[in-house]
């Protein structure tokens, strides 16, 4: 379990805090708009009507206790920024923030940020290249050169294993795991047979991934 310390009940804010429950994690949430606030009682009750620019406020949450804090506000850059400097000044451990632009992005790495998202941006791509291309039924981009996705099994591949196609060394690609009838087996067996209507979960580089959407 973590502690986590989200700043911004927004959407985006919201639907993270939500799933770090669900995780079990321990969240403390903080929000200057009451409405909003009002608004997640329902994902938990843990949450402080403030403003997180205020810095003698931030001092006296023991910002060093949190595992992670999320700087989840989106519509106010400035109010980002320097939410952002204030957690890195106080000792937090890693700070995800949400950007926009890529000039917001830039300037909340170079301000204390660890990590930063684009919420509506990352979804929409990953969407799109989902439903965009032909065998591809799920897409994770890892980094700028890698990524993981779920495949259709390739028709030449039906009845030959994974050591009879050589795939690591003749793809450069890594089968995670495989998946059938909405069951998934981890790190399949190198003598394991591909079968018809199996999806395979691959992970390598983004334009071996992309030759597979013939």
């Amino acid at each position: 379990m973590k502690s986590i310390l989200v700043i911004g009940l927004g959407r985006f804010g919201r639907h993270m805090t939500k799933k770090f429950i669900e995780e079990g994690n321990s969240v403390l949430a903080i929000e200057k708009n009451e409405e909003r606030a009002d608004n997640a009682i329902d994902i938990l009750n843990d949450i402080q009507i403030a403003d997180a620019t205020n810095e003698s406020f931030i001092k006296s949450l023991g910002i060093n206790n949190f595992d992670l804090c999320v700087v989840a506000i989106g519509d106010n850059f400035q109010s980002a920024l320097e939410i952002t400097v204030l957690l890195k000044d106080f000792g937090a451990k890693y700070i995800l923030a949400r950007a926009c632009r890529d000039v917001h992005r830039k300037l909340l790495l170079r301000n204390g940020a660890d990590h930063v998202v684009y919420a509506e941006r990352e979804m929409a791509e990953r969407l799109a290249i989902k439903y965009g291309s032909k065998n591809i039924f799920d897409y994770i981009e890892l980094t700028p050169d890698t990524a993981i996705c779920e495949i259709a099994v390739p028709a030449n591949w039906i009845g030959k294993s994974i050591v009879e196609k050589a795939i690591r060394n003749r793809y450069n690609i890594s089968i995670l795991a495989t998946k059938k009838e909405g069951e998934i087996f981890p790190l399949p067996h190198p003598e394991h047979i591909f079968t018809k209507g199996e999806t395979l979960i691959i992970m390598g580089h983004k334009k071996v991934i992309h030759s597979f959407t013939y």
